[in-house]
């Protein structure tokens, strides 16, 4: 009977588990800080069961893995080098559906050795986004074409009839994390050069991306997309971009509280948590730089030219901030930072409502040429997912089915391959492929010109 142990008890949990329950022969131990968190992921399931288990501690991450066949580890990343550690300790395989970072990479030549496989990159994206990138990259190649451009954007979003407020966005879990990317600094290539935008001018780095005429997204670059010309094998690409997806207005808004030093992180002696109370106006007021009695209509100048905002942009940014509660005497929930009581705030108003659904949207765009004819073409591979009501989101299904999907292949002796390693070629894309088709996650290619 194999032995799988599972670290983690989120939304991505359920969908995985669930998969893997489907072979009766499968058991799985599902593993959380506090075993109440996971208890109800297990329940009723004769072949599962659920423990407590802190991956801080060596000794006991060590005991736990021992027990098992393979670990999927569906922690924060920064833990997964740590999990590794482990498994090669023991000859266990891990799944992750992180990018693999050096400190899990550094583990490549001891897991070989282990003879045991730590399969990353699984989830949607990166995941889903790999599997159909490599494919098309394939038969591209294999018909003797080029790709000259590649690009490629995958967001998380709510679906149309829940995307009800100015953002056009909502939050699933902790907003922090959310925010924070998007103070990453970016860099791809572009005609052949290479492209770096600082993290303070990404959100204006934003531009529209036409997918479906139903939908108004636009899109940014996301981090470092210079090395995907080597790791897809695309050498000859002269642009390699992948970004993320919003809904339109979005970056627009985020940029205005860059602007505003909302998204700032340090410490503030007013924010700590035993400081008298403040209200949302008077902290717009010092982030604006307006005077202390300034009206509505001086307080709205001053955000507009701190902000430095104009025309449309400037109307919806203003309307977006008023039903926040930013124009308003309510108290801000203190946090320390401006990030931080920027996040409680989005937390209390901007949450999935019960039977609320997300959706996921990806798209591949491929300009490819035939040097043997001189043809050219621009293919697409594209993806929409969404969410089931009071059920499993798209997001948690399009990570948690994939990373179930390699974990069996694994357990069954499919994909072999030892060491560190993410799913960059056919030998382990075309497995992978034909089971999450199976399970109707696919995308749709298309030659469009």
């Amino acid at each position: 009977m194999p032995r799988i142990l599972l670290l983690g008890s989120g939304y991505v949990a359920g969908p995985c588990l669930n998969y893997l329950l489907r072979r009766q022969e499968n058991h799985v131990t599902v593993a959380a800080r506090r075993v109440q968190i996971v208890e109800s992921l297990v329940a009723g399931k004769s072949n599962a069961s659920a423990i407590a288990l802190d991956v801080n501690n060596d000794a006991e991450l060590e005991a736990a893995v021992a027990q098992h066949d393979l670990v999927i580890s569906l922690i924060p990343y920064t833990h997964h080098a740590r999990v590794i550690k482990a498994a090669v300790k023991h000859k266990k395989h891990v799944v992750t559906t992180s990018y693999v970072s050096p400190a899990m990479f550094e583990y490549d030549e001891a897991a070989k050795a282990a003879g045991i496989t730590v399969f990353n990159e699984i989830g949607v994206d990166p995941g889903i986004d790999h599997l159909y990138a490599i494919k098309i990259i394939d038969e591209v190649h294999k018909a003797g074409g080029q790709i000259k451009s590649f690009t490629s954007f995958c967001g998380g979003l709510p679906a149309p009839e829940c995307s009800n407020n100015p953002l056009g966005y909502k939050f699933s879990w902790s907003s922090r994390g959310v925010l924070l990317a998007l103070r990453n600094n970016a860099k791809y290539i572009d005609g052949g050069k290479v492209v770096e935008i600082p993290g303070p001018k990404l959100m204006a780095s934003a531009k529209p991306i036409p997918i479906y005429p139903a939908f108004a997204f636009e899109g940014y670059p996301n981090r470092d997309s210079t090395g995907y010309g080597e790791r897809y094998n695309i050498p000859e690409s002269q642009t390699v971009i992948r970004g993320t997806l919003r809904y339109q207005g979005f970056p627009r808004f985020i940029e205005a509280l860059v602007r505003l030093g909302f998204l700032d992180d340090a410490p503030v002696e007013a924010l700590k948590p035993e400081a008298k109370d403040i209200t949302w106006r008077s902290l717009l007021i010092t982030a604006a730089g307006a005077a202390a009695n300034a009206s509505d209509a001086d307080l709205e100048a001053a955000v507009k030219a701190k902000a430095e905002l104009s025309g449309s942009n400037a109307e919806n940014v203003l309307y977006g901030m008023k039903w926040l509660g930013m124009f308003s005497e309510t108290p801000v929930h203190r946090r320390g930072t401006m990030l931080d009581t920027l996040c409680a705030t989005l937390e209390s108003k901007m949450m999935y409502a019960p039977g609320e659904r997300d959706m996921v949207m990806l798209q591949h765009r491929f300009d490819v040429e035939y040097p043997a004819t001189n043809k050219k073409e621009i293919r697409t591979s594209t993806g929409l997912w969404f969410g089931v009501p009071h059920g499993d989101s798209a997001m948690a299904t399009t990570v948690g089915v994939p990373c179930g999907i390699a974990t069996q292949l694994i357990l069954d002796g499919v994909i072999t391959r030892k060491g560190v390693v993410a799913p960059m070629d056919m030998e382990l894309v075309a497995p992978l492929l034909e089971k999450l088709e199976a399970e109707g996650i696919k995308m749709v290619d298309e030659i469009i010109a």
